[in-house]
């Protein structure tokens, strides 16, 4: 009797644990922006410091209007980036610039506003995911997603591909890599660190690493970085954070 219960018993945690399916990428991309923000990232003004140079966002009739400010000897550089493109100021003056450098610097204020507010815009329309299984990273188990983009609303880097790491139980993007095509591109692995939630939002700085050696697929850096395998190239660290209930909501 004793042995009957125990296959029955068997049995039944087998059963159990078929039917236990794995989260899948929208799971996991939905779990990571609710823990580090949710509505917040969409009814609040941004404003932080990277690299000497002052960042905002705020919000005009629903529409995200980003910013750049660069102090000069001389005066104060402002690019105004929205859906329409990038416009720039010199002391409140708007400038004339050729389209080639509006995208460029368009594309720049973007790049650092999109990394400072991850995980949010993970459920662009324009992106596309994809679960590569469980891997575990210095002990701790995560899941690994791989990001990419259609080429209608997927911006200039459309043919970027990035790879995030979520942790099983906190649900955070502790670890990300990315390939890029500009200026010559390459392939990066980041590892967050101090991380702070400033009213609700969820903030981190970044270790950036590269491979030693080029074409390395962006799924591999995990285990490039266990096993020392990547350069540290340098730091990236948001400073001065505000975060205000934005009133043009």
């Amino acid at each position: 009797m004793l042995k009957y219960s125990f296959y029955i018993t068997a049995f039944f945690l087998s059963f159990l644990m078929a039917c236990k399916q794995p989260p899948t990428a929208q799971d996991l991309v939905d779990k990571a922006i609710e823990v580090s923000g949710g509505e917040g990232y969409t009814t609040n003004y941004f404003e932080f410091t990277f690299r000497d140079k002052e960042y905002r966002l705020s919000r005009e009739k629903g529409r995200r209007i980003l910013w750049r400010l660069t102090q000069t000897d001389s005066g104060v550089i402002t690019d105004k980036k929205t859906d329409s493109g990038l416009e720039r100021y010199f002391n409140d003056v708007r400038l004339t610039i050729a389209d080639s450098m509006a995208r460029k610097y368009g594309n720049s204020v973007n790049s650092v506003h999109y990394f400072a507010y991850l995980p949010y815009g993970l459920n662009d329309p324009a992106v596309h995911k994809r679960s590569l299984g469980r891997r575990l990273v210095k002990g701790q188990p995560y899941q690994k997603v791989e990001i990419t983009f259609e080429e209608a609303g997927g911006g200039e880097d459309f043919e970027d591909v990035f790879v995030y790491w979520f942790h099983e139980e906190t649900g955070k993007p502790d670890y990300l890599a990315y390939l890029y095509h500009t200026d010559g591109g390459g392939t990066r692995f980041r590892v967050a660190y101090n991380e702070r939630y400033v009213n609700g939002v969820r903030f981190v700085d970044y270790e950036n690493y590269k491979p030693r050696q080029n074409g390395v697929p962006v799924s591999q850096m995990d285990s490039l970085y266990e096993a020392g395998a990547l350069k540290l190239l340098s730091e990236i660290k948001l400073e001065g954070i505000r975060v205000i209930p934005d009133s043009c909501n």
